[in-house]
């Protein structure tokens, strides 16, 4: 008899989401080791190969691709009555207000608002969205009850005073082009961005446009944007279509690195990372809401 259990299957997809072993231990604060040591205990319970374990990255087999998409939908059931239960709770109820930018509420927020009010009656969401100063200022405003952002101590060097903070996910600002495009090189130097349309996500991480222009200054270069907006959606298909190409929240476009519509260029002396956290009032009342919204939202996050 077969037995495969949550844990195997959320490494699993971790794994070919990441597209590395390591990168997957990183997001779930396990080994290496232990990581592979859950895959392959995958593969003999399924008797079937799952990976292709490539040099730089992995990628699924026939029969792992089958069941990539069985266990996300599995995994997607379980959050579902994970937090039909928990939202059921009379301690889940009254108002909740969210704020965040475009592409995580997009990615990551919207997708589990339904499940919220679906099974609760008693509870009333409002998310809105913003930059990232914005948002910002409509926390400490107490305009919004959670805001989910990238680190605000790196990014904006601001005291959170009364508010927690709870780590979600890792995020990274990426350079990607059209998979269409077979022009596009594998890395380049910064000093060559506008070799190719360059396309403007104008509500970039905060710390990254800093970074981004203390590099471009070094290099004596300047971006000569082709088109820029504050829709992650719409910079996809433009990005797809080959117009040019761009730095995207990483999160927003695995889907779409993925399946091949865009690549990766690596950009040399320029790797940036940063967490994304959940930030929220530290009140007794607000205690049950906030374990319940967390929840959904990690989840949601290892799943994208």
């Amino acid at each position: 008899m077969c037995i495969v259990n949550l844990q195997q299957l959320t490494t699993f997809c971790t794994v070919l989401n990441e597209g590395s072993m390591t990168a997957a231990a990183d997001k779930l604060y396990l080994t290496q080791p232990a990581v592979s040591q859950q895959i392959r205990s995958l593969e003999e319970e399924l008797n079937a190969a799952l990976l292709v374990r490539g040099v730089r990255q992995v990628k699924p087999t026939m029969q792992g691709q089958l069941l990539y998409d069985y266990a996300k939908r599995i995994l997607h059931l379980t959050q579902q009555a994970e937090v039909a239960i928990q939202t059921i709770s009379q301690e889940v109820s009254g108002h909740l207000k969210i704020g965040t930018m475009n592409s995580i509420g997009l990615y990551l927020i919207s997708p589990i608002i339904g499940m919220f009010l679906k099974h609760n009656t008693n509870l009333k969401i409002k998310l809105t969205y913003g930059t990232y100063e914005e948002v910002i200022e409509q926390m400490k405003s107490g305009l919004v009850d959670v805001t989910v952002l990238p680190e605000i101590e790196a990014n904006v060097q601001r005291s959170l005073g009364e508010y927690e903070s709870r780590f979600l996910m890792k995020d990274q600002m990426v350079l990607v082009g059209s998979g269409r495009d077979s022009s596009l090189p594998m890395k380049i130097d910064l000093k060559d961005i506008n070799l190719k349309p360059v396309i403007i996500y104008s509500n970039m991480y905060e710390s990254f446009s800093r970074q981004l222009n203390e590099k471009l200054k070094q290099k004596e270069t300047e971006i000569l944007p082709a088109f820029e907006a504050d829709n992650v959606g719409t910079l996809k298909r433009v990005i797809e279509s080959g117009l040019g190409w761009g730095f995207m929240p990483e999160h927003s476009i695995r889907k779409q690195l993925r399946s091949g519509r865009l690549t990766q260029i690596q950009v040399d002396d320029l790797n940036y990372i940063t967490n994304v956290n959940m930030y929220y009032k530290a009140l007794p009342e607000f205690q049950k809401m906030a374990d319940v919204f967390y929840r959904a939202i990690q989840q949601q996050a290892l799943n994208k």
